[in-house]
Protein backbone atom coordinates (compact mmCIF):
# COMPACT_ATOMS: atom_id res chain seq x y z
CA UNK A 1 0.00 0.00 0.00
CA UNK A 2 2.84 2.47 0.98
CA UNK A 3 4.57 1.46 -2.40
CA UNK A 4 1.08 2.43 -4.28
CA UNK A 5 0.82 5.65 -2.88
CA UNK A 6 4.59 6.70 -2.99
CA UNK A 7 4.01 5.70 -7.11
CA UNK A 8 1.28 7.89 -7.48
CA UNK A 9 2.87 10.50 -5.47
CA UNK A 10 5.91 10.35 -8.21
CA UNK A 11 3.28 10.23 -11.08
CA UNK A 12 1.45 13.41 -9.67
CA UNK A 13 4.62 15.52 -9.57
CA UNK A 14 5.25 14.78 -13.03
CA UNK A 15 1.69 14.93 -14.51
CA UNK A 16 2.54 18.47 -16.07
CA UNK A 17 4.46 16.37 -18.71
CA UNK A 18 2.31 16.57 -21.45
CA UNK A 19 1.94 20.26 -20.75
CA UNK A 20 5.67 20.67 -21.12
CA UNK A 21 5.73 19.08 -24.37
CA UNK A 22 2.90 21.48 -26.03
CA UNK A 23 4.25 24.65 -24.59
CA UNK A 24 7.80 23.57 -25.50
CA UNK A 25 6.94 22.66 -29.17
CA UNK A 26 4.52 26.19 -29.85
CA UNK A 27 7.31 27.97 -27.82
CA UNK A 28 10.51 26.39 -30.52
CA UNK A 29 7.88 26.88 -33.65
CA UNK A 30 7.03 30.78 -32.69
CA UNK A 31 10.49 31.20 -32.23
CA UNK A 32 11.99 30.61 -35.25
CA UNK A 33 8.85 33.83 -36.58
CA UNK A 34 11.30 36.53 -36.77
CA UNK A 35 13.93 34.72 -38.37
CA UNK A 36 12.06 32.80 -41.12
CA UNK A 37 10.67 36.17 -42.22
CA UNK A 38 14.26 37.41 -43.24
CA UNK A 39 14.93 34.06 -44.40
CA UNK A 40 11.69 34.59 -47.08
CA UNK A 41 12.69 37.84 -47.99
CA UNK A 42 16.23 36.34 -48.85
CA UNK A 43 14.80 32.91 -50.73
CA UNK A 44 13.06 35.45 -52.83
CA UNK A 45 15.47 37.81 -53.70
CA UNK A 46 18.06 35.70 -54.40
CA UNK A 47 16.57 34.74 -57.69
CA UNK A 48 16.36 38.24 -58.93
CA UNK A 49 19.10 39.36 -61.33
CA UNK A 50 21.12 41.38 -59.21
CA UNK A 51 22.91 39.89 -56.12
CA UNK A 52 22.98 43.15 -54.72
CA UNK A 53 19.18 42.56 -53.47
CA UNK A 54 20.05 39.66 -52.11
CA UNK A 55 23.62 41.16 -50.73
CA UNK A 56 21.55 44.48 -49.14
CA UNK A 57 18.79 42.63 -47.60
CA UNK A 58 21.59 40.34 -45.71
CA UNK A 59 22.77 42.72 -43.96
CA UNK A 60 19.55 44.09 -43.12
CA UNK A 61 18.20 41.24 -41.77
CA UNK A 62 21.38 40.17 -39.38
CA UNK A 63 20.52 44.18 -38.33
CA UNK A 64 16.67 43.34 -37.39
CA UNK A 65 17.60 40.08 -35.98
CA UNK A 66 20.52 41.55 -33.10
CA UNK A 67 17.46 44.15 -32.52
CA UNK A 68 14.50 42.05 -31.89
CA UNK A 69 16.36 39.39 -30.37
CA UNK A 70 17.40 41.77 -27.66
CA UNK A 71 13.78 43.12 -27.39
CA UNK A 72 12.45 39.74 -26.89
CA UNK A 73 12.96 40.27 -23.20
CA UNK A 74 9.24 41.72 -23.45
CA UNK A 75 7.99 38.20 -24.01
CA UNK A 76 9.50 36.69 -20.84
CA UNK A 77 8.81 38.91 -18.80
CA UNK A 78 5.01 38.58 -19.82
CA UNK A 79 5.43 34.97 -19.73
CA UNK A 80 6.03 34.61 -16.69
CA UNK A 81 3.95 37.33 -14.44
CA UNK A 82 0.79 36.19 -16.59
CA UNK A 83 1.65 32.90 -15.49
CA UNK A 84 2.17 33.64 -12.08
CA UNK A 85 -1.58 35.25 -12.02
CA UNK A 86 -2.72 32.39 -13.27
CA UNK A 87 -1.25 30.35 -10.69
CA UNK A 88 -2.97 32.92 -8.12
CA UNK A 89 -6.57 32.44 -10.13
CA UNK A 90 -6.07 36.49 -10.50
CA UNK A 91 -7.79 37.24 -13.63
CA UNK A 92 -7.43 40.85 -13.50
CA UNK A 93 -3.61 40.98 -12.54
CA UNK A 94 -3.68 38.72 -16.02
CA UNK A 95 -5.23 41.39 -17.46
CA UNK A 96 -2.86 44.09 -15.99
CA UNK A 97 0.38 41.68 -17.23
CA UNK A 98 -0.71 41.97 -20.93
CA UNK A 99 -1.51 46.22 -20.32
CA UNK A 100 1.36 47.37 -18.78
CA UNK A 101 3.80 45.15 -21.13
CA UNK A 102 1.98 46.86 -24.11
CA UNK A 103 2.25 50.02 -22.93
CA UNK A 104 6.14 49.47 -22.71
CA UNK A 105 6.11 47.65 -26.07
CA UNK A 106 4.51 51.09 -27.53
CA UNK A 107 6.82 53.00 -25.77
CA UNK A 108 9.80 51.09 -27.09
CA UNK A 109 8.61 51.17 -30.82
CA UNK A 110 7.74 54.72 -30.75
CA UNK A 111 12.10 54.94 -29.82
CA UNK A 112 12.99 52.52 -32.71
CA UNK A 113 10.70 54.84 -35.17
CA UNK A 114 12.27 58.01 -33.83
CA UNK A 115 15.38 56.77 -33.97
CA UNK A 116 15.73 54.77 -36.64
CA UNK A 117 17.70 56.88 -38.62
CA UNK A 118 20.69 56.81 -36.47
CA UNK A 119 20.04 53.25 -35.79
CA UNK A 120 19.92 52.30 -39.39
CA UNK A 121 23.42 54.65 -40.43
CA UNK A 122 25.28 52.54 -36.86
CA UNK A 123 24.03 49.52 -37.97
CA UNK A 124 25.21 49.62 -41.72
CA UNK A 125 28.18 51.27 -40.97
CA UNK A 126 28.79 48.03 -38.29
CA UNK A 127 28.17 45.74 -40.99
CA UNK A 128 30.18 47.80 -43.67
CA UNK A 129 29.24 47.09 -47.36
CA UNK A 130 29.77 48.78 -50.90
CA UNK A 131 27.25 51.79 -51.68
CA UNK A 132 25.19 49.65 -53.83
CA UNK A 133 24.68 46.93 -51.48
CA UNK A 134 23.91 49.47 -48.55
CA UNK A 135 21.34 51.33 -51.03
CA UNK A 136 19.17 48.17 -51.36
CA UNK A 137 19.61 47.39 -47.60
CA UNK A 138 18.19 50.90 -46.69
CA UNK A 139 15.08 50.65 -48.86
CA UNK A 140 14.53 47.42 -47.32
CA UNK A 141 15.31 48.49 -43.24
CA UNK A 142 13.64 51.43 -44.55
CA UNK A 143 10.02 49.39 -45.07
CA UNK A 144 10.60 46.32 -42.83
CA UNK A 145 11.31 49.40 -39.39
CA UNK A 146 7.71 50.55 -39.50
CA UNK A 147 6.79 46.92 -38.13
CA UNK A 148 8.40 47.30 -34.87
CA UNK A 149 5.17 48.13 -32.92
CA UNK A 150 3.86 44.81 -34.26
CA UNK A 151 6.50 43.15 -33.68
CA UNK A 152 7.40 44.08 -30.04
CA UNK A 153 3.02 43.70 -29.65
CA UNK A 154 3.21 40.22 -30.83
CA UNK A 155 5.97 39.73 -28.38
CA UNK A 156 3.57 40.89 -25.37
CA UNK A 157 0.40 38.56 -26.99
CA UNK A 158 3.08 35.78 -27.49
CA UNK A 159 4.08 35.80 -23.63
CA UNK A 160 0.66 36.68 -22.69
CA UNK A 161 -1.04 33.45 -24.27
CA UNK A 162 2.04 31.38 -23.42
CA UNK A 163 1.92 32.26 -19.51
CA UNK A 164 -2.10 30.79 -20.27
CA UNK A 165 -1.22 27.93 -22.30
CA UNK A 166 -2.76 28.53 -25.45
CA UNK A 167 -0.80 27.44 -27.36
CA UNK A 168 -3.05 26.96 -30.16
CA UNK A 169 -3.37 30.60 -30.53
CA UNK A 170 0.43 31.33 -30.98
CA UNK A 171 0.59 28.40 -33.49
CA UNK A 172 -2.22 29.94 -35.44
CA UNK A 173 -0.41 33.76 -35.17
CA UNK A 174 2.81 32.31 -36.73
CA UNK A 175 1.62 30.31 -39.29
CA UNK A 176 -1.00 33.12 -40.75
CA UNK A 177 2.02 35.53 -40.35
CA UNK A 178 4.54 33.62 -41.99
CA UNK A 179 2.18 32.60 -45.17
CA UNK A 180 0.88 35.96 -45.70
CA UNK A 181 5.07 37.15 -45.61
CA UNK A 182 5.33 34.32 -48.96
CA UNK A 183 2.52 35.34 -50.33
CA UNK A 184 2.99 39.29 -50.37
CA UNK A 185 6.73 39.10 -51.25
CA UNK A 186 5.15 36.80 -54.03
CA UNK A 187 3.17 39.74 -54.97
CA UNK A 188 5.27 42.67 -54.07
CA UNK A 189 8.71 41.48 -55.47
CA UNK A 190 8.30 39.20 -58.36
CA UNK A 191 4.56 40.90 -59.70
CA UNK A 192 5.02 44.50 -58.73
CA UNK A 193 9.12 44.66 -59.45
CA UNK A 194 9.04 46.51 -55.90
CA UNK A 195 12.43 44.85 -54.97
CA UNK A 196 14.17 44.88 -51.60
CA UNK A 197 11.56 47.73 -50.09
CA UNK A 198 8.61 45.73 -51.64
CA UNK A 199 10.12 42.31 -49.27
CA UNK A 200 10.41 44.92 -46.39
CA UNK A 201 7.11 45.96 -47.05
CA UNK A 202 5.81 42.49 -46.95
CA UNK A 203 7.03 41.37 -43.81
CA UNK A 204 6.07 44.65 -42.09
CA UNK A 205 2.68 44.06 -43.22
CA UNK A 206 2.53 40.59 -41.95
CA UNK A 207 3.33 41.42 -38.48
CA UNK A 208 0.10 43.90 -38.55
CA UNK A 209 -1.34 40.38 -39.79
CA UNK A 210 -0.22 38.65 -37.20
CA UNK A 211 -0.87 41.33 -34.33
CA UNK A 212 -4.30 41.38 -35.97
CA UNK A 213 -4.75 37.86 -35.68
CA UNK A 214 -3.73 37.92 -31.53
CA UNK A 215 -5.61 40.73 -30.78
CA UNK A 216 -8.80 39.09 -32.04
CA UNK A 217 -8.15 36.17 -30.13
CA UNK A 218 -7.43 38.54 -26.95
CA UNK A 219 -10.43 39.91 -27.40
CA UNK A 220 -12.27 36.49 -26.96
CA UNK A 221 -10.57 36.17 -23.91
CA UNK A 222 -11.17 38.80 -21.71
CA UNK A 223 -14.01 39.23 -18.94
CA UNK A 224 -14.87 42.96 -20.66
CA UNK A 225 -17.43 43.57 -17.80
CA UNK A 226 -13.94 44.01 -15.24
CA UNK A 227 -12.27 45.63 -18.28
CA UNK A 228 -12.60 48.90 -17.43
CA UNK A 229 -11.95 48.66 -13.73
CA UNK A 230 -8.77 47.08 -14.72
CA UNK A 231 -7.74 50.00 -17.08
CA UNK A 232 -7.53 52.78 -13.86
CA UNK A 233 -4.89 50.42 -11.95
CA UNK A 234 -2.74 50.10 -15.47
CA UNK A 235 -0.53 53.21 -14.70
CA UNK A 236 0.09 52.35 -10.90
CA UNK A 237 3.21 53.20 -10.34
CA UNK A 238 4.90 50.49 -7.73
CA UNK A 239 3.40 47.81 -10.26
CA UNK A 240 5.14 49.49 -13.28
CA UNK A 241 7.88 50.22 -11.65
CA UNK A 242 8.08 46.56 -10.90
CA UNK A 243 7.22 45.66 -14.43
CA UNK A 244 10.27 47.81 -15.85
CA UNK A 245 13.05 46.37 -13.28
CA UNK A 246 11.95 42.79 -13.97
CA UNK A 247 11.33 43.71 -18.13
CA UNK A 248 15.24 45.90 -17.64
CA UNK A 249 17.16 42.99 -15.94
CA UNK A 250 15.95 40.39 -18.52
CA UNK A 251 16.85 42.76 -20.91
CA UNK A 252 20.31 43.35 -19.29
CA UNK A 253 20.84 39.09 -19.91
CA UNK A 254 20.15 39.55 -23.39
CA UNK A 255 22.89 41.96 -23.79
CA UNK A 256 25.02 40.37 -22.40
CA UNK A 257 24.61 37.12 -24.38
CA UNK A 258 25.15 39.28 -27.61
CA UNK A 259 27.83 41.31 -26.70
CA UNK A 260 30.02 37.75 -26.05
CA UNK A 261 28.75 37.03 -29.46
CA UNK A 262 29.95 40.25 -31.10
CA UNK A 263 33.25 39.91 -29.23
CA UNK A 264 33.59 36.49 -30.09
CA UNK A 265 33.32 37.42 -34.37
CA UNK A 266 35.04 40.42 -33.72
CA UNK A 267 38.10 38.60 -32.20
CA UNK A 268 37.31 35.96 -34.92
CA UNK A 269 38.28 38.74 -37.62
CA UNK A 270 41.29 39.71 -36.30
CA UNK A 271 42.86 35.76 -36.69
CA UNK A 272 42.13 36.07 -40.39
CA UNK A 273 39.35 35.72 -42.21
CA UNK A 274 39.33 31.82 -42.90
CA UNK A 275 38.76 31.86 -38.88
CA UNK A 276 36.70 34.17 -38.95
CA UNK A 277 34.57 31.51 -41.89
CA UNK A 278 34.81 29.21 -40.11
CA UNK A 279 33.80 30.72 -36.40
CA UNK A 280 31.07 31.87 -38.37
CA UNK A 281 29.63 28.36 -39.97
CA UNK A 282 30.20 26.87 -36.58
CA UNK A 283 27.77 30.04 -35.36
CA UNK A 284 25.30 28.98 -36.89
CA UNK A 285 24.84 25.77 -35.95
CA UNK A 286 25.05 26.98 -32.26
CA UNK A 287 22.71 29.93 -33.09
CA UNK A 288 19.66 27.32 -34.46
CA UNK A 289 20.02 24.68 -32.13
CA UNK A 290 19.88 28.55 -29.39
CA UNK A 291 16.14 28.90 -31.03
CA UNK A 292 15.20 25.37 -29.93
CA UNK A 293 16.98 25.31 -26.67
CA UNK A 294 15.00 28.75 -25.92
CA UNK A 295 11.99 27.21 -26.46
CA UNK A 296 12.20 24.68 -23.77
CA UNK A 297 13.41 27.90 -21.98
CA UNK A 298 9.96 29.54 -22.94
CA UNK A 299 8.14 26.35 -21.72
CA UNK A 300 9.82 25.91 -18.53
CA UNK A 301 9.11 29.87 -17.81
CA UNK A 302 5.47 29.17 -18.09
CA UNK A 303 5.31 26.21 -15.94
CA UNK A 304 7.59 27.52 -13.11
CA UNK A 305 5.45 30.74 -13.17
CA UNK A 306 2.32 28.85 -12.35
CA UNK A 307 3.99 26.80 -10.14
CA UNK A 308 4.84 29.57 -8.27
CA UNK A 309 1.51 31.51 -8.10
CA UNK A 310 -0.09 28.15 -6.71
CA UNK A 311 2.86 27.76 -4.16
CA UNK A 312 3.21 24.45 -5.50
CA UNK A 313 7.30 24.13 -4.93
CA UNK A 314 6.97 19.72 -5.11
CA UNK A 315 7.09 20.70 -8.83
CA UNK A 316 9.95 22.84 -9.22
CA UNK A 317 12.57 20.11 -9.01
CA UNK A 318 10.67 17.41 -11.25
CA UNK A 319 10.56 20.02 -13.72
CA UNK A 320 13.93 21.24 -13.33
CA UNK A 321 14.83 17.88 -14.25
CA UNK A 322 12.57 17.20 -16.83
CA UNK A 323 13.55 20.67 -18.70
CA UNK A 324 17.45 19.62 -18.41
CA UNK A 325 17.00 16.35 -20.20
CA UNK A 326 14.76 17.62 -22.56
CA UNK A 327 17.07 20.81 -23.61
CA UNK A 328 20.47 18.43 -23.43
CA UNK A 329 18.21 16.15 -26.09
CA UNK A 330 17.46 19.23 -27.97
CA UNK A 331 20.79 20.57 -28.17
CA UNK A 332 23.35 17.59 -28.61
CA UNK A 333 22.51 16.07 -31.75
CA UNK A 334 23.11 19.65 -33.28
CA UNK A 335 26.41 18.93 -32.25
CA UNK A 336 26.87 15.08 -32.75
CA UNK A 337 26.17 15.47 -35.98
CA UNK A 338 28.38 18.58 -37.08
CA UNK A 339 30.86 16.72 -35.20
CA UNK A 340 30.50 13.32 -37.34
CA UNK A 341 29.54 14.61 -40.77
CA UNK A 342 31.45 18.01 -40.77
CA UNK A 343 31.69 18.17 -44.42
CA UNK A 344 28.36 17.49 -45.26
CA UNK A 345 26.71 19.46 -42.79
CA UNK A 346 29.17 22.21 -43.97
CA UNK A 347 28.92 21.72 -47.30
CA UNK A 348 25.49 22.67 -47.51
CA UNK A 349 26.28 26.21 -46.57
CA UNK A 350 29.41 26.82 -48.19
CA UNK A 351 31.14 25.05 -51.57
CA UNK A 352 34.44 26.20 -50.15
CA UNK A 353 36.52 23.16 -49.46
CA UNK A 354 39.68 25.63 -47.47
CA UNK A 355 37.00 25.78 -45.27
CA UNK A 356 35.05 22.38 -44.72
CA UNK A 357 38.25 20.42 -44.82
CA UNK A 358 39.75 22.30 -41.65
CA UNK A 359 36.95 23.12 -40.05
CA UNK A 360 37.14 20.09 -38.05
CA UNK A 361 39.47 20.98 -36.31
CA UNK A 362 36.99 23.26 -34.10
CA UNK A 363 34.15 21.33 -34.58
CA UNK A 364 34.46 19.55 -31.24
CA UNK A 365 33.77 22.60 -29.40
CA UNK A 366 29.99 22.21 -30.25
CA UNK A 367 29.83 19.77 -27.59
CA UNK A 368 30.34 21.58 -24.63
CA UNK A 369 29.23 25.00 -25.88
CA UNK A 370 25.91 23.36 -26.62
CA UNK A 371 25.67 21.08 -23.41
CA UNK A 372 26.21 24.03 -21.59
CA UNK A 373 24.40 26.08 -23.15
CA UNK A 374 21.37 24.02 -23.01
CA UNK A 375 21.52 24.02 -19.34
CA UNK A 376 22.38 27.70 -18.64
CA UNK A 377 19.08 28.76 -21.27
CA UNK A 378 16.80 26.62 -19.15
CA UNK A 379 17.88 27.53 -15.98
CA UNK A 380 17.55 31.14 -16.63
CA UNK A 381 13.83 30.20 -18.25
CA UNK A 382 13.34 28.81 -14.48
CA UNK A 383 14.69 32.09 -13.13
CA UNK A 384 12.33 33.95 -15.51
CA UNK A 385 9.39 31.99 -14.33
CA UNK A 386 10.14 33.15 -10.95
CA UNK A 387 10.81 36.80 -11.55
CA UNK A 388 14.35 36.70 -10.08
CA UNK A 389 15.57 39.19 -12.27
CA UNK A 390 18.26 40.23 -10.70
CA UNK A 391 19.39 36.89 -10.18
CA UNK A 392 19.29 36.13 -14.27
CA UNK A 393 21.44 39.62 -14.16
CA UNK A 394 24.07 38.92 -11.81
CA UNK A 395 24.53 35.49 -13.27
CA UNK A 396 24.61 36.96 -16.96
CA UNK A 397 27.33 39.77 -16.09
CA UNK A 398 29.40 37.37 -13.89
CA UNK A 399 29.46 34.92 -16.83
CA UNK A 400 30.56 37.96 -19.26
CA UNK A 401 33.21 40.25 -16.80
CA UNK A 402 34.86 37.09 -15.27
CA UNK A 403 33.90 33.91 -17.39
CA UNK A 404 34.22 35.20 -20.82
CA UNK A 405 36.12 38.86 -21.22
CA UNK A 406 39.48 37.87 -19.93
CA UNK A 407 40.39 34.26 -21.38
CA UNK A 408 38.59 35.88 -25.00
CA UNK A 409 41.26 38.48 -24.90
CA UNK A 410 43.99 35.59 -24.14
CA UNK A 411 42.86 34.33 -27.10
CA UNK A 412 43.32 37.04 -28.89
CA UNK A 413 47.21 37.59 -27.38
CA UNK A 414 47.92 33.85 -28.45
CA UNK A 415 45.53 33.65 -31.34
CA UNK A 416 44.47 31.27 -30.90
CA UNK A 417 41.27 30.17 -31.82
CA UNK A 418 40.90 27.29 -29.58
CA UNK A 419 41.24 29.62 -26.64
CA UNK A 420 38.07 32.02 -28.38
CA UNK A 421 36.40 28.85 -28.29
CA UNK A 422 36.80 27.92 -24.56
CA UNK A 423 36.01 31.41 -23.29
CA UNK A 424 32.27 30.94 -25.12
CA UNK A 425 32.33 27.55 -23.24
CA UNK A 426 33.54 29.02 -20.03
CA UNK A 427 30.69 31.82 -20.72
CA UNK A 428 27.93 29.12 -20.53
CA UNK A 429 29.86 27.04 -17.61
CA UNK A 430 29.86 30.53 -15.29
CA UNK A 431 26.44 31.48 -16.31
CA UNK A 432 25.06 27.63 -15.53
CA UNK A 433 27.34 27.21 -12.08
CA UNK A 434 25.87 30.61 -10.43
CA UNK A 435 22.36 29.23 -11.58
CA UNK A 436 22.75 26.36 -10.40
CA UNK A 437 24.21 27.66 -7.07
CA UNK A 438 20.61 29.39 -6.47
CA UNK A 439 18.45 26.42 -6.99
CA UNK A 440 17.99 25.03 -3.47
CA UNK A 441 16.54 27.58 -2.22
CA UNK A 442 13.89 28.01 -4.70
CA UNK A 443 12.59 24.74 -3.93
CA UNK A 444 10.95 25.90 -0.27
CA UNK A 445 11.07 29.42 -0.52
CA UNK A 446 7.21 29.72 -2.77
CA UNK A 447 5.79 27.39 -0.62
CA UNK A 448 6.90 28.86 2.55
CA UNK A 449 5.16 32.41 0.61
CA UNK A 450 2.13 30.89 -0.28
CA UNK A 451 1.35 29.52 2.61
CA UNK A 452 1.85 32.62 4.47
CA UNK A 453 0.18 34.58 2.14
CA UNK A 454 -2.77 31.75 2.81
CA UNK A 455 -2.84 32.62 6.32
CA UNK A 456 -3.21 35.95 6.31
CA UNK A 457 -5.95 35.74 4.26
Amino acid sequence: MAFVNLTSEHDAKFDFLNRFCRLATVNILSGIMVPLAGLVDVAFLGHLTEIRHLAGVILATILFDYLYRVLKFIRSSTNSMTAQAVGREDFNAMMLVGLRNGLIALGIAALILIFQYPIRELGFTLLSANSEVKDAGVAYFNARIWGAPAVLLNYVLIGWFFGREMNSFVLVMSLIGNAANVVLDYVMIINWGWETAGAGLATAISQYLTLLVGLTFACFNIKWQDFPAVLQKVLDWQALKASFALNGNILIRYLTFITALAVFTNLSSLMGTTILAENGLLLQVVTLSVFVIQGVGHATQSLTGKFKGKGDSKRLLPLIIVATLTSLLCALPWAIVSIVFPKTIFGLLTNHAELTNDIDKYTLWLLPVLAFAAIAFMLEGYFIGLAEGSTLRNSSLTALGVGFIPLAFVAWYFHSNHILWLALCLYMITSMVILVIQLPRTFHNYDTHHQQIATET
